[in-house]
């Protein structure tokens, strides 16, 4: 495992994961998963002169099947392909749910994941402090063999079978504050006690679940944590779930790498969501993943694109984050 010393790895930039491909993948008029949500960020991040010296903006290429296959069925994996390539229309529902494809949303998808393996490469080959990954489709309610609710493949889960797998870490910790709750990372993880799935998002609202009841399973059980906050909770509410719950568990599980399914519909005027979090709350949720990061991690943390379907919105809430994990790289040189 090539590891770089903590020391080491604040002087280091952030890891941007994009490509223009993921435009590719059409989800037709009026979608709110569209190809224009997160170009307002990427024309902000390579163009603003404060966070340009900061960045690196890494190549990658398109997952194998058998990445994928470290958290979804072949027999999914080959329904992607095979509905998504014989398309003779536009657009179309994807048999599995309600998640809309086209022609090129198989590659498109694998591309996707292509970008969160690459982001684990990058931060623990010692080339990138930490990554956010600007991808789409999202991923976290997508499960072993369904894909649902704008997912495809999970990639957040992806990486953490990929960091297992080629890195060997046992204490993974993922963190997601996208305003629906992500049951397909859920599932995956149920009875996992390798990987810490924490959850804060809106209730009641879609896909119904992540009740503070549902912990885990066998020998995940305790392993998964959920708080569910009533629309129009605000940071408050949210940065207090953080401290309250997040932080003493973390005391006991340690982890070795963060993953963050970073959803931005929870934001204040967000076309779906009602939580009504500021930029301020972002920059707030990323002091405190940033200090688990530093205590437990050395510092590795990627951030994962989830929803977010305001464009503004979008942009300057990832824009809050990154220059977060850049004022708390300055302190710790």
């Amino acid at each position: 495992m090539n590891l770089i010393a903590e020391s080491g790895r604040s002087a280091l930039k952030i890891a941007i994961l994009y490509d223009e491909q993921f435009l590719l993948h059409d989800t037709g008029p009026n979608h709110p998963e569209n190809s224009e949500r997160m170009l307002s960020a990427i024309n902000f991040l390579k163009n603003d002169s404060k966070l340009k010296p900061n960045l690196i903006w890494p190549s990658f290429g398109y997952a194998s099947i058998d990445v994928i296959n470290l958290v979804h069925s072949k027999e999914y994996i080959h329904l992607v392909k095979q509905e998504s390539e014989k398309l003779t229309k536009l657009t179309a529902k994807l048999s599995t749910g309600d998640t809309v494809i086209s022609k090129h949303s198989y590659q498109v998808a694998r591309k996707s994941v292509g970008a969160v393996t690459e982001g684990v490469d990058q931060i623990m080959k010692g080339k990138a402090s930490s990554g956010f990954v600007f991808s789409r489709p999202p991923g976290h309610h997508a499960t072993k063999d369904r894909g649902m609710g704008f997912c495809i493949f999970n990639n957040v889960a992806i990486a953490a079978k990929y960091l297992q797998m080629k890195y060997g870490f046992n204490r993974i910790l993922i963190v997601d504050f996208d305003v629906h709750h992500g049951n397909g990372t859920q599932d995956i993880f149920y009875s996992d006690n390798t990987v810490f799935y924490f959850s804060i998002h809106q209730h009641p609202f879609y896909p119904g679940t992540g009740r503070p009841d549902e912990k885990g399973s066998g020998e995940g059980y305790g392993y998964t944590l959920n708080i569910d906050l009533p629309k129009g909770a605000g940071d408050k509410e949210f940065i207090h779930g953080l401290k309250s719950q997040l932080i003493p568990a973390m005391e006991k599980f340690k982890p070795e790498f963060i993953l963050v399914s970073a959803g931005f519909d929870a934001h204040e005027n967000d076309l779906l969501g009602q939580l009504e979090y500021s930029n301020n709350g972002y920059k707030k949720a990323t002091e405190i993943l940033s200090t688990i990061a530093q205590k437990y991690a050395s510092n590795r943390i990627l951030f994962v694109l989830e929803g977010g379907y305001e464009p503004t919105n979008l942009r300057e809430a990832s824009v809050s984050i990154l220059n977060t994990i850049i004022s708390k790289k300055i302190k710790a040189d």
